[in-house]
């Protein structure tokens, strides 16, 4: 399964706005909305987002 669509489950199932998650994982409202634009992000990044997924489950 791809990030964006793993992002996009969590996000849903903990009632997470788009710009919220971005913020709260990421430092960055519009992670998801790029993302969605075609935006690839880093490994570093990757890695940022999935263990703020991993530390807070939905």
């Amino acid at each position: 399964m791809c990030l964006l669509s793993r992002i996009e489950t969590y996000r849903v199932q903990a009632h997470i706005t788009v710009t919220g998650f971005g913020r709260q994982a990421a430092n960055d409202p519009r992670l998801i909305l790029d993302m969605r634009r075609g935006r690839q992000p880093k490994p570093a990044m990757i890695r940022r987002v999935e263990a703020f997924m991993a530390r807070n489950p939905a």
